[in-house]
């Protein structure tokens, strides 16, 4: 792929992703990602098949980047194993005090695309929260955690739970609670 249609690309996912965050992926049409990209429709389906191929793509550019912004979060608090894994929470809880925040993205698709569980786009999500239990796995392994995998599991569920519950109230207060909940969950399971 020439570098000019590497840059189209990025653009257009950009374009999408601001679209797609704000508004849904379903109330945005391709027009209107093509309008915010400053391309033509043309030009857009010659580098995504559909709109659904795009969806896809969108959410599959946000994977790496979350898993990093929890690491970063994760290596930069301090004190032992259960603050620490608190403190993810706590960032997110910042995080959604922003006013353009408006939840996880990845689980806001899914709910958008849960009656077509074969989309694209609900593999790339499930694929995204099947990487972040991987890596808090990782982490509490090595915090010296038992049943480390089964615990992450637990983890993801109390923070994707949470972030359903903020989208609802929009109270952070529920995120923090789940923050602490999961730091007594890794108390409890410390070798």
């Amino acid at each position: 792929m020439p570098r000019d249609s590497s840059l189209t690309r990025t653009r257009i996912i950009d374009a999408a992703a601001k679209l797609f965050y704000g508004q849904g992926v379903r109330a945005v049409s391709v027009d209107a990602v093509a309008e915010k990209a400053g391309l033509t429709k043309r030009t857009l389906y010659y580098h995504f098949k559909s709109k659904d191929e795009l969806i896809a793509a969108y959410l599959d550019a946000r994977d790496q980047p979350n898993l990093k912004l929890f690491a970063q979060w994760f290596e930069a608090s301090k004190g032992p194993l259960p603050a620490r894994i608190q403190n993810l929470f706590m960032n997110l809880a910042q995080s959604a005090r922003h006013p353009k925040w408006k939840g996880c993205g990845f689980l806001r698709t899914a709910a958008e695309l849960t009656a077509t569980p074969g989309h694209p786009a609900m593999k790339v999500s499930a694929r995204h929260k099947t990487n972040v239990e991987a890596w808090l796995a990782g982490v509490l392994e090595t915090g010296g955690v038992k049943d480390a995998a089964e615990l992450a599991r637990q983890i993801v569920i109390l923070m994707d739970g949470a972030f359903s519950t903020m989208l609802v109230h929009r109270k952070t207060a529920y995120i923090e609670a789940a923050g602490r909940a999961a730091a007594s969950l890794v108390r409890a399971c410390q070798r």
